[in-house]
């Protein structure tokens, strides 16, 4: 797979279910918003989220070049099995065209070099 790395940190923020979301998540290049029973998750960039919410800050987008075909089975397995085998933590999210791997940013070099040796390739 063909890899790049979006600029900026991100965070990864939990808010209330149900929560209305405030203006500071629709900012910025990417953002994910989850909605379930149980939670509102919204990945977004760091900056953006003012002190005070449910935040897990420090995280690097790293995005599987697409689009890619429904047909395709196991990328998100091809990235995360050996992140997981090096033990870094990670947060997955997949959209419609692409797919998209957070990793701590404190991680990124040593996640690179493990993403590369198992045969991924970093876009200039």
């Amino acid at each position: 797979m063909r890899l790049r790395t979006l600029p900026d940190s991100y965070a990864v923020v939990r808010l209330q279910p149900g929560s209305e979301l405030p203006d500071w998540v629709d900012k910025g290049p990417f953002r994910s918003v989850t909605r379930t029973d149980h939670e509102v998750s919204v990945v977004c960039r760091d900056h953006d989220v003012p002190e005070g919410e449910s935040v897990d800050r420090g995280w690097t987008v790293l995005e599987v070049m697409g689009p890619l075909d429904f047909s395709l089975s196991g990328v998100v397995a091809s990235l995360v099995q050996p992140l997981a085998d090096a033990k870094l933590p990670i947060f997955v999210i997949s959209t419609f065209e692409s797919d998209y791997v957070l990793i701590r940013s404190s991680d990124l070099g040593r996640a690179a070099d493990i993403l590369e040796d198992a045969g991924h390739v970093f876009a200039a």
